[in-house]
């Protein structure tokens, strides 16, 4: 079965991958994908060393991707990215807090996820949720670090094989898990850095991580 090596990323510069970077820390990754409030500089920096596709959705932190958006990046807001048959939907965005961009009520996020209806048809679904939030109850906290309920009825209809989030450092607590399970989805806190490995799909179905984990961490 081929594997799809997945870099996810969010919240925190990792220096190793940044000021100590070399190339071997790459060279089995096919895609890296941020979920979120990191610098475009690190992006771009990231997608000028890797020859792969580097998506990214906006945090809401990322006020200045607005007018300097990552370079040699692919956003996935709102849209289904396909690559090697692995369809990314992305969607970024907190709730909302305070004025500014990437905040959404929950009204709002629903209603982004409803006009979404069309490719959902069109692309009969999708593999892998790309969020900056959790879900609701899972792995979130209180105020701006609730999560969506939209985001578990999602889950709950399309039964994606992998959903990766940001916005809970890990380091808010002990507690907050990197690697957990929703229903049949296997899910990713990206904080920092994570490598995960996605089966890729064969004859369009779509195959499921067997034991909830299928990640492990880059060596520091």
């Amino acid at each position: 079965m081929k594997k799809l090596r997945v870099l996810v990323l969010s919240d925190e510069i990792d220096r190793a991958l940044y000021d100590h970077f070399d190339r071997s820390m790459l060279q089995d990754i096919d895609i890296i994908i941020s979920c979120g409030d990191l610098p475009a500089r690190y992006l771009t920096f990231l997608a000028t060393m890797f020859n792969g596709p580097v998506l990214y959705v906006c945090g809401n932190h990322d006020e200045k991707y607005v007018t300097n958006p990552p370079e040699g990046c692919i956003c996935i807001e709102d849209e289904i990215y396909e690559y090697e048959g692995i369809r990314f939907l992305g969607l970024g965005g907190s709730r909302r807090y305070k004025k500014g961009p990437f905040q959404y009520t929950e009204a709002q996020m629903e209603k982004r996820i409803h006009k979404l209806w069309y490719p959902l048809w069109r692309k009969k679904g999708f593999d892998v949720l790309v969020t900056h939030s959790p879900a609701k109850d899972h792995g979130d906290g209180k105020g701006a670090h609730e999560g969506f309920p939209c985001f578990n009825r999602l889950i709950e209809k399309y039964r994606p094989s992998w959903f990766f989030y940001g916005h809970m450092h890990l380091s808010y607590d002990a507690n907050t898990p990197r690697v957990s399970r929703l229903g049949d989805t296997s899910t990713v806190n990206a904080f920092g850095k994570y490598v995960v490995e996605v089966e890729v799909p064969e004859n369009g179905d779509t195959h499921r991580s067997a034991d909830g984990d299928g990640g492990s961490q880059l060596e520091q």
